[in-house]
């Protein structure tokens, strides 16, 4: 599983294509119903995502609304990105070039727990 603690209230997910994808998230949604943290995506190794994997990234920001936590995307590809503009998600979810500055702005902009 590539979720990692990051610090005490940050997570990094490092996602890859499907059925990795599709596992890791659920074990996140799972593992934040439990223990709320903020959490980090990284993008970087995702070629393509799917419908299945649209809803479950929806899933997974009703889960953060929820417990009142920030979700970031980090390292989105040109594909993946198109993807998101094209079904209105860019607006939808936050986006970040990459992992440092989305630690960062979690760090700097979240609420202490």
């Amino acid at each position: 599983m590539a979720i990692q603690n990051w610090s005490e209230n940050i997570v990094v997910v490092d996602l890859g294509d499907d059925p990795q994808f599709s596992d890791d998230l659920n074990a996140l949604i799972d593992r934040l119903e439990e223990s709320p943290s903020h959490a980090v995506l990284n993008f970087s190794a995702v070629g393509f995502i799917n419908s299945s994997n649209v809803a479950k990234l929806l899933r997974l920001r009703k889960v953060m609304i929820a417990s009142q936590r920030r979700l970031i995307l980090s390292a989105v590809n040109t594909q993946v990105w198109g993807v998101f503009l094209v079904t209105g998600l860019d607006k939808v979810f936050e986006f970040h070039n990459d992992i440092a500055t989305a630690l960062a702005t979690v760090q700097l902009t979240a609420p202490p727990r």
